[in-house]
C-alpha cells in the first residue's frame, strides 16, 4: 500500500513538473536570464563599438563609481522621482480612486461605459499614447487651436512644460489599473457598515476616513507597488514625447540608461544604470511592505 502511494506521488510530481516546464522555461529565458546578464555586464566595460566590443574586461565596481560621480545620473534620478511621485504615486492612485469611488452604487450600464472609456487608455500601446499627446500638445496641435479660439496665446507645452506634459500623459494611460483595483476593493466593503455609520450620524468624510480607507488599505499598498514598478520602467512614452529634453529636464533613469547603452554604445555602463533602477524598485517595494506591516499592528 505504501509503495503504491509513493509511486502515485512520484507520478503526480512528474506530471506537475511537465505542466510547469513551459512556464519555467519562459521565466528563465525572458526574466531570470536577462537579470543575470544585466548583473554580469554591469561589472564589465562591454560596449557595442571599439575594442571592448570584442574583448570584454571585468572592471569591478568602476561603472558604479563613475555613475555615482556623474551629475547627469543625479539629474536623471531627480527627474525620475518627480515623475514617479506626480504621475504614479499621486496621480494614478488619486484619479483611479476618485473614479472608482464616484462610480459606487451607480447604474451598472453607466459603470460599464465609464470603465470601458478609461480602460481604452490602458490597453492603448504606449507609443500610440505618446504620439496622440504630441499631436494634442504640439505648437500647432489641438490644445493650442482651442486656446487660440478663446483669445489666448498658444503655448509650447512640450518645451515650456515638458515634465507636466509627460506626467499628464502617464496619468491618463495608467489610471485604469488603479480604478479596477479600487473598484473591486470598494465593492467588497459591506453596505451594513455604511448604514450603521449613517444611523450614528457620521458624515461622508467620516465614513471615508473611518471605514473606506481602513478597509482598502491592503489594496492601496498593493496598487502602490505595481504603480511604482511600472512607472520606473516607463521609457517609450517619455522618449517619444520629449526625447528626454529639453536640456535633460525629462531624462529619467530609463532614458539615461538608453542614451548610455544605445546612443553612446557603453553597454556595460548602461546595464549598471539598469541594475540601479532594479535595486531602487526592490527597495521601494520592501519599504511599502514594511509600512503595510506597521499599519497592521
Amino acid at each position: 500500500m505504501a509503495t503504491s502511494e509513493t509511486s502515485n506521488r512520484k507520478r503526480m510530481f512528474k506530471q506537475t513538473i511537465l505542466f510547469l516546464l513551459p512556464s519555467l522555461i519562459l521565466l528563465i529565458v525572458f526574466f531570470i536570464g536577462p537579470v543575470i546578464l544585466t548583473f554580469f555586464f554591469s561589472f564589465t566595460d562591454f560596449s557595442l563599438t571599439g575594442t571592448t566590443a570584442r574583448e570584454v574586461s571585468f572592471v569591478g565596481f568602476n561603472n558604479f563609481k563613475n555613475l555615482f560621480a556623474d551629475p547627469r545620473f543625479f539629474s536623471a534620478f531627480s527627474s525620475t522621482m518627480i515623475f514617479l511621485l506626480a504621475s504614479g504615486i499621486i496621480g494614478q492612485q488619486l484619479l483611479g480612486f476618485v473614479v472608482a469611488y464616484l462610480m459606487q452604487k451607480k447604474n451598472p450600464l453607466f459603470r460599464k461605459i465609464v470603465g470601458a472609456t478609461i480602460m481604452a487608455g490602458w490597453v492603448t500601446p504606449e507609443l500610440i499614447v505618446a504620439i496622440s499627446f504630441v499631436t494634442f500638445l504640439h505648437d500647432g496641435g489641438t490644445l493650442n487651436e482651442f486656446i487660440t479660439q478663446l483669445g489666448f496665446e498658444p503655448i509650447s507645452w512640450l518645451f515650456e512644460y515638458p515634465m507636466t506634459s509627460i506626467v499628464i500623459a502617464n496619468i491618463w494611460q495608467g489610471s485604469a489599473l488603479s480604478m479596477l483595483m479600487f473598484q473591486s476593493a470598494l465593492d467588497a466593503i459591506p453596505d451594513s457598515l455604511y448604514e450603521a455609520a449613517e444611523i450614528d450620524g457620521a458624515s461622508s468624510w467620516k465614513q471615508l476616513t473611518n471605514i473606506t480607507f481602513p478597509m482598502i488599505k491592503s489594496t492601496i499598498f498593493t496598487n502602490l507597488v505595481i504603480i511604482t514598478l511600472s512607472t520606473l520602467g516607463v521609457f517609450t512614452l517619455i522618449y517619444t514625447m520629449t526625447g528626454g529634453g529639453p536640456s535633460g529636464q525629462t531624462a529619467t533613469l530609463p532614458v539615461f540608461m538608453y542614451e548610455q547603452a544605445f546612443v553612446n554604445y557603453q553597454l556595460g555602463y548602461g546595464t549598471a544604470i539598469a541594475l540601479v533602477i532594479l535595486a531602487f524598485g526592490i527597495l521601494l517595494s520592501i519599504l511599502y511592505i514594511r509600512l503595510l506591516r506597521v499599519e497592521d499592528k
